[in-house]
């Protein structure tokens, strides 16, 4: 006898119960952050890139957006940006975002700092003016700042992320494509893209140093970054035997739980000083 699905008897139309019971998570996460932005109960948490083989010297930060809910706990990204990336609540957190990252930068003019972004936000006008006001207040601010942006998202729309980089060309900005592997980046548009920093997708190294197929997946994402003379940088490193094998295969830098936790007290604010290109 065929085995049976066990989601066989579920509902599965628009009114079917577990499709309310997704639509009312949704709900609830949009409206959570809604509440956290009225509220101005939005901050960033930063955590350190690292230069391959000298994991004390920080290449630069990133600047990783976070929520406070109701009860007061933080909420990282990764809880509710799915769930915003197509509302105009998506783009008001970028603005956020970026506003904090660039007072960040004018504050330390010793740090070098990535900052996330949709491409859905090029288009949005109060996330431009944000950025124009925050590169004409400071001459220094350009040459520090990273846009990340991810794979997927910049592959909604292609074109208008390659006009975006090169209009940006003259301010020196950085940009790191985000959770490189993950998505369905055309080779087509790769080379037409203006990327500076790849960032391989943390799937392809947690476990690399003895697992093979990341092994082999990891190296063929790294030579793809060398074709194109990107920095190159490996995500979700939580182990030393990761490390070491990321660094003997050539990885520019390495960044995750093992170098650093994304802490919303970052060391320069302790020391008075942001030393994070020394």
């Amino acid at each position: 006898m065929a085995r049976k699905d066990k989601w066989a008897d579920i509902p599965t139309g628009q009114d079917s119960p577990l499709n309310y019971a997704i639509s009312a998570r949704d709900r609830s996460v949009i409206d959570m952050v809604e509440a956290a932005v009225r509220h101005k109960q939005v901050m960033l948490a930063f955590q350190p890139i690292v230069t391959a083989g000298q994991p004390d010297k920080p290449a630069f930060y990133e600047g990783l957006i976070r929520v406070v809910d109701a009860t007061g706990r933080v909420i990282p990204a990764r809880e509710f940006i799915n769930q915003i990336e197509t509302r105009e609540t998506g783009r008001i957190i970028d603005c956020i975002a970026l506003e904090k990252g660039l007072a960040t930068l004018a504050e330390f003019p010793d740090l070098r700092l990535s900052i996330n972004m949709s491409a859905r936000s090029i288009g949005y006008t109060p996330w431009m003016r944000t950025l124009k006001k925050g590169l004409g207040a400071d001459p220094t601010i350009g040459e520090r700042l990273i846009l990340e942006i991810t794979e997927s998202s910049a592959m909604i729309v292609p074109e208008l992320v390659v006009g975006f980089m090169r209009d940006l060309q003259s301010e020196r900005i950085g940009f790191a494509l985000d959770d490189f592997g993950a998505g369905y980046t055309s080779f087509r548009f790769l080379k037409d893209f203006l990327f500076d920093i790849i960032k391989i997708d943390g799937q392809f190294i947690q476990g690399i140093a003895t697992n093979a197929d990341n092994q082999v997946l990891a190296a063929a994402l790294l030579s793809i970054g060398r074709q194109f003379d990107m920095v190159t940088v490996a995500e979700t490193v939580e182990r030393a035997e990761d490390a070491a094998y990321l660094t003997a295969l050539g990885i520019d830098c390495l960044q995750g739980y093992y170098f650093g936790a994304p802490t919303v007290r970052p060391p320069w604010l302790d020391t008075g000083l942001a030393r994070a290109t020394a």
